[in-house]
């Protein structure tokens, strides 16, 4: 497609689509124009790729998912097409500039974090490889949240990302169905026929995604909640006002907001039916496209692959017997075999909590068919394996991470470290009864988003260096270590990093008020907030690296840039306290005379896609320091080591893997193994002998509760401090020293940049097998037993 073809396009649905000329096309009319028309040219491979998938009777997957962080799709489609040039000509040529036009998209709010964002690059990947898939989950009104600071603190408002048209979306007002909760169970002889008493309507909405160079194309399709009857017209007429909407009101309340807050009552039976919505529509969809093709619903398996992204879908086992049971009529023990076969888990936690456990008496309340079925499964796994101690209905609960097991026939972890502890830790004994079920997939990304994209003086360089071809083929990077002894190499690439940072300082001054040297090094640690990612050990650090400026400044330290970003659960109180805390820091240090431009601390709101697509790129270090044992993957480490940051982290997650692959003498690490943790906990004193052993630890608690960064307030952080103190389960303390001794290593080779640009450029040559495309091979041939149909 031309520039004067693109051009074309934009100007016809700029009059006929959106009922604009050119002369009065405001910048969002402008950007929704050439969505139709970049649009436009995916429908053509979307269709063909839907053709083929039925012409080869092809098995497909469906991957369910509570989130999508798919971000900005505009650009990612102007990529993935080959209309980067077209679509830049195009757009000058009615006098706008396509980064602007690009950042007028807002992100879709549809996920949070490394979960959201692994499933928007499967189904990039997935696309590229030519497997034939779907993603199913929710619509989300308002998303997350939007986040800013107030004070220091986290407030959330609602997303309003659904405020304008989404270009990318199809609604598909004929798959609308119902999904009922609640009511009672009737027994006619052997046969049980749910009676739900309330209901909604899951109503489609179809984004197709295209893949590298428009080969294939799969859908993410999500359900939004309409009410079953619109509108109460005689309760309006009789003055009830609030009645006659109520069912409107419901309905919506169940697509409108991601992980609402749970700690009460109301807010767990809305996420429970929020989790049975989705999974229940997904799949009734995908029974019904099976019985479009096939008639016999035994060979299930053999053309569905179902998987589960994390605990979020585990209702899935018992609604699918349900379906084959109950609605279909197939023996139970039929039903159960065709389940298994069918479903698929991958495991993201290693953290008891995040298992989810469902009060049985909720579960009763709100799928009472369920629970029944969901005791024979129990009933029937303890008859095959009597000495069994695991149980899925325990301690008044019903534990999904025992149900997504059982019910599965491969659960998955998501790097080496993580498989290995789920097989000795969360699911130790389910392992030793099926001891072939898990099996390891290493998480990846997508190089189309996240280089090519995100970075692309970085990706005109490689292109210009060894071709194109390592946009689908990652590791062909490794052709780059021929290049690290090319001076003009070299340059080129310690050139796109310093850029990349003065543009990011830029926005920094811009977005968060605070200017800083685009020189100094810019050190990164962006997720999700959460006591085991550990970003109270980061600041403490950076409080006790700044009250060491302050007294020796001359002392030859090397410039900081400390950067933050990521949201806490609004439950979450003492996540919302680090978020102060680094926030308060901030306030203090930047404001400091003494320490000047040696270190800055800034925490830009409301990380996204978007904001990380900037972050990463510009990242002299990356920050992967969580408790080790805690992380299952991580896939921020790969964005970060594939854009040329080096990680300063622990042996956790995927870092194990990033460190072998880019070399030991590449990676800064610090810390205790998984299995020195859990020694240390044995120790009731470990975090008093380690602040005690540690002046520069201790200085900074102290500095932290004498009211330092809070105006005096000694009691804002009282709490945090006395668990530090007197708890501290994620071993904050005991590798405090450690870690401070790590930064000093970083220092001092920071302070040689031709010796740190050669370790920054051994980590994107040598981060090729982090590549989603990768991943999904390997789920492909492990998990779902497929073959790509291109």
């Amino acid at each position: 497609m031309t520039a004067h073809d693109l051009r074309d396009a934009m100007q016809r649905h700029l009059t006929h689509a959106l009922g604009k000329d050119l002369d009065h096309a405001t910048l969002h009319d402008i950007r929704m124009a050439l969505t139709l028309a970049v649009r436009d040219q995916v429908i053509a491979p979307w269709f063909d790729s839907t053709r083929r998938t039925y012409a080869a009777q092809s098995k497909r997957v469906y991957y369910l998912s509570l989130e999508f962080l798919i971000g900005r799709l505009l650009e990612d489609a102007i990529n993935n097409l080959g209309l980067a040039e077209a679509a830049r000509a195009a757009v000058a040529d009615i006098g706008h500039d396509l980064a602007e036009v690009i950042a007028d998209e807002p992100d879709a709010a549809l996920g949070n974090g490394g979960l959201g964002r692994l499933a928007a690059c499967f189904l990039d990947s997935m696309s590229t490889i030519g497997c034939p898939g779907m993603g199913y989950g929710i619509r989300y009104e308002h998303g997350l949240f939007r986040q800013h600071f107030h004070d220091g603190q986290q407030i959330e408002e609602a997303e309003d990302w659904l405020r304008q048209p989404h270009g990318w979306e199809f609604e598909r007002p004929e798959v609308a169905l119902r999904i009922g909760f609640g009511g009672h169970v009737e027994m006619q002889g052997e046969t049980a026929i749910w009676h739900p008493d309330t209901a909604v309507i899951a109503k489609a909405h179809d984004t197709p995604i295209i893949g590298w160079q428009g080969r294939w194309a799969n859908t993410l399709r999500l359900w939004g909640a309409e009410p079953v009857r619109i509108f109460d017209l005689m309760a309006f007429n009789r003055g009830d006002f609030a009645g006659a909407a109520a069912p409107e009101a419901f309905a919506r309340t169940i697509s409108r907001v991601l992980y609402p807050d749970d700690t009460t009552e109301d807010g767990k039976e809305l996420r429970l039916k929020q989790e049975y919505f989705f999974t229940a529509a997904s799949l009734r969809d995908i029974l019904r496209r099976f019985l479009s093709e096939h008639d016999d619903l035994t060979l299930l398996p053999a053309k569905v692959a179902i998987q589960l992204n994390d605990t979020h879908p585990a209702i899935a086992g018992p609604e699918l017997v349900r379906l084959l049971h109950d609605e279909h009529g197939l023996p139970f023990d039929t039903a159960m075999e065709l389940a298994r076969g069918t479903l698929a888990f991958t495991n993201h936690t290693l953290l008891p909590e995040a298992l989810e456990r469902w009060p049985q008496a909720l579960m009763e309340r709100v799928l009472p068919r369920h629970v029944q079925i969901i005791e024979r499964i129990e009933r029937d796994f303890l008859a095959a394996h009597p000495d069994s101690a695991v149980r899925i209905l325990s301690g008044g609960d019903v534990c999904m991470g025992e149900l997504s097991f059982i019910m599965a026939h491969k659960v998955n972890g998501v790097s080496a470290l993580h498989t290995d502890l789920v097989k000795s830790t969360v699911f130790a004994e389910l392992h030793r009864t099926f001891p072939d079920r898990i099996v390891n997939q290493t998480n990846g990304v997508t190089p189309r988003r996240w280089v090519l994209g995100a970075n692309p003086r970085l990706a005109a360089l490689i292109t210009d260096t060894i071709g194109t071809g390592w946009i689908d083929d990652l590791e062909a990077l490794h052709g780059l270590e021929a290049h690290l002894d090319d001076a003009a190499f070299m340059e080129r690439y310690s050139r796109a990093k310093a850029d990349n940072k003065a543009e990011l300082a830029g926005w920094l001054a811009d977005a968060a008020g605070v200017r800083v040297d685009p020189a100094a090094m810019f050190d990164v640690q962006i997720k999700r907030i959460h006591e085991y990612k550990r970003q109270h050990l980061n600041i403490l650090e950076t409080i006790a690296l700044w009250l060491e400026m302050r007294d020796a400044p001359q002392a030859g330290w090397i410039p900081r840039v400390k950067i933050f970003g990521g949201k806490a659960a609004p439950g979450y109180v003492r996540a919302k306290e680090i978020i102060r805390l680094i926030n308060d820091a901030a306030r203090v240090i930047n404001a400091d005379p003494v320490t000047g431009d040696l270190l800055k601390v800034v925490y830009p709101a409301n990380y996204n896609v978007t904001m990380a697509e900037r972050l990463i790129p510009a990242a002299d270090l990356s920050e992967q320091i969580s408790t080790a044992g805690k992380e299952a993957s991580g896939t921020g480490n790969m964005k970060f080591a594939l854009n040329g940051a080096l990680t300063i982290g622990t042996l956790d997650g995927a870092n194990v893997e990033i460190r072998e692959r880019v070399g030991a003498e590449n990676f800064f690490l610090f810390g205790m193994t998984a299995d020195e943790v859990v020694a240390r906990r044995r120790d009731p004193e470990h975090q008093a002998r380690a602040i005690a052993a540690s002046p520069r630890l201790k200085r900074a608690l102290d500095e932290i509760g004498a009211g330092t960064f809070s105006d005096g307030d000694r009691e804002r952080y009282a709490a945090l401090l006395a668990d530090l103190g007197g708890h501290d389960y994620f071993t904050v303390c005991a590798d405090f020293d450690s870690y401070r001794d790590c930064q000093r290593a970083v220092d001092h080779a920071f302070a040689d940049p031709r010796h740190w640009a050669r370790m920054a450029a051994l980590n994107t040559a040598r981060s090729g097998w982090f590549s989603s495309d990768r991943t999904i091979r390997g789920y492909m041939a492990d998990v779902w037993g497929l073959a790509p149909v291109v």
